[in-house]
């Protein structure tokens, strides 16, 4: 049902109380002619209404020649703020930036970070952002699960679908994602509920089947068949199927780039609210799709860049593919058994 301009004020008060914002700090909400106005409108209210100082901060769009569709995730790392230091200077100014664009994947967003400054993302249809609006128990979970993600050092990914994946852990760092930003330095992104890592260089080996049902990002399709990737010394060597595999080769091979094949962050879904359906009830462009990616029980596991961790691959196509029904290892302990979690702490 449509949310009201009062309450999506409400709920950024509330979400920006998370981020730890009140009168002693500074937001600066980023946008540009596509963001949602009531969303920046709202951001800037709400803002205002716990005493902050308030700015915006407006770009222009930003399309690469190379880029496919309007999906947010669908080519990463240039974007409008790409070679504009003034504007980077004024977003590093303050304590907490309000994403109504996105900056993910891009090295000015990492710049932007390290000087402290917090960025929440928020892109989602109002809607959505109401049914997920985060809660300190959506943060305890999802850390709760990190201390396992961190301690291990292997995990083992099997499905009834024939998925059979295995990689190795700990050279690069746990990632978080609750949906509110309330420590120096952190993005985040509202909504969310879920954590992930990367795979040890050359170590994620095995098979993933895409199967009946699965969600493909940034496609935003369910999937109609089984898709087969065979994966060796931490890269995609084959994709197997009828027509939806070759689709997915023929993306993949436009961007003439090797790196894409790459096995990127790998982790699971935490939050009861999303839901794997409700991609079916919105239209493309509404967002990207957050439901998808943080579903209770999934495994996430994505494809391209790994810069954000400090790797190398810097490369402009990110798939974002969510399994159900899989079974999750870490070491030898099971998290999640037939796509439910069974063990968080």
């Amino acid at each position: 049902m449509p949310v009201s301009d009062c309450e999506l004020t409400q709920m950024f008060e509330h979400v920006l109380k998370l981020s730890k914002v009140d009168a002693t700090q500074s937001v600066a909400v980023l946008k540009s002619h596509y963001s949602n106005p009531r969303t920046v409108r709202s951001a800037m209210e709400a803002a205002q209404r716990l005493g902050a100082k308030v700015y915006a901060v407006e770009l222009p769009s930003f399309n690469h020649p190379m880029a496919m569709g309007n999906d947010m995730t669908a080519y990463c790392g240039d974007t409008a703020l790409t070679g504009n230091i003034a504007a980077q200077r004024a977003l590093e100014a303050a304590d907490l930036v309000v994403d109504t664009m996105m900056l993910l994947h891009s090295p000015e967003q990492e710049q932007i970070l390290k000087t402290g400054t917090r960025i929440l993302l928020a892109v989602e249809p109002p809607e959505v952002l109401a049914r997920m609006l985060p809660t300190l128990a959506d943060k305890e979970r999802v850390m709760a699960a990190e201390k396992l993600l961190k301690q291990a050092r292997s995990i083992h990914v099997k499905s009834r679908a024939g998925s059979d994946f295995k990689a190795a852990l700990g050279q690069y760092p746990a990632v978080t994602e609750y949906g509110f930003a309330d420590e120096p330095g952190r993005w985040d992104h509202w909504p969310s509920g879920f954590l992930f890592s990367w795979p040890n260089e050359e170590t994620a080996q095995g098979v993933l089947v895409i199967d009946v049902g699965d969600i493909v990002l940034p496609f935003k399709n369910y999937s109609r068949e089984q898709i087969t990737l065979e994966i060796d010394r931490g890269f995609i060597t084959s994709i197997h199927g009828g027509f939806e595999a070759e689709y997915l080769r023929d993306y993949l091979k436009y961007f003439n780039d090797p790196e894409v094949y790459g096995i990127s962050h790998i982790g699971w879904g935490l939050q009861p609210r999303a839901q794997w359906t409700a991609m079916g009830l919105h239209d493309k462009n509404d967002g990207m799709c957050m439901d998808a990616r943080a579903f209770e029980g999934n495994f996430l596991f994505s494809t391209g860049p790994n810069t954000e961790v400090g790797g190398t691959r810097k490369t402009p196509c990110h798939l974002d593919i969510p399994l159900r029904h899989c079974d999750i290892y870490l070491d030898d302990l099971a998290v999640v058994t037939g796509g439910v979690v069974v063990a968080s702490r």
